[in-house]
């Protein structure tokens, strides 16, 4: 059984960006999105206009916070062989209720993938006064340009 983060949320947070679960190399580092194939950190530093990228886990999420952007995952523990999300098998929620009552100022989920957004959808649906967006995947798995994804994931931060 593997298990995720805590959330990286705050009472400014208005964005909440959510993977399904973290891969391997993340859980090892016990960092988001550490794979250094993963191009979420690189797609984040660009649309924030922040260069060079951080190597400090703690100041990308500093980063993230002071542009009122949470993360998060969607399951709070499952089975899974490898980082793929199609191997998560008993999979279990996070308590999303308990974290929107916490934190009311998030408007918007940005889903990384769309195994994240199915997972979330099945168990939530739509919440009242939310926005979804749907994004491409940032694992090196999801094989698109890195300004392919850079152009889509940009079109939820304007």
């Amino acid at each position: 059984m593997i298990h995720s983060f805590p959330p990286f949320v705050n009472a400014q947070t208005e964005i909440l960006i959510l993977g399904t679960m973290p891969g391997i190399t993340s859980l090892e580092k016990q960092q988001y999105y550490a794979h250094q194939r993963n191009l979420f950190w690189k797609i984040m530093y660009t649309i924030l206009k922040k260069v060079p990228i951080s190597e400090i886990f703690e100041e990308k999420i500093a980063l993230l916070q002071q542009h009122k952007i949470g993360l998060w995952d969607v399951l709070e523990n499952c089975e899974r062989q490898g980082s793929l999300d199609v191997n998560i098998k008993n999979h279990k929620e996070n308590d999303f209720e308990m974290l929107f009552k916490e934190f009311p100022s998030i408007s918007k989920i940005i889903f990384n993938g769309k195994e994240s957004h199915k997972y979330f959808f099945k168990k939530f649906g739509q919440i009242e006064d939310i926005t979804y967006y749907v994004m491409p995947s940032t694992s090196p798995a999801h094989t698109m340009t890195f300004e392919n994804k850079l152009q889509l994931w940009s079109a939820c931060f304007h």
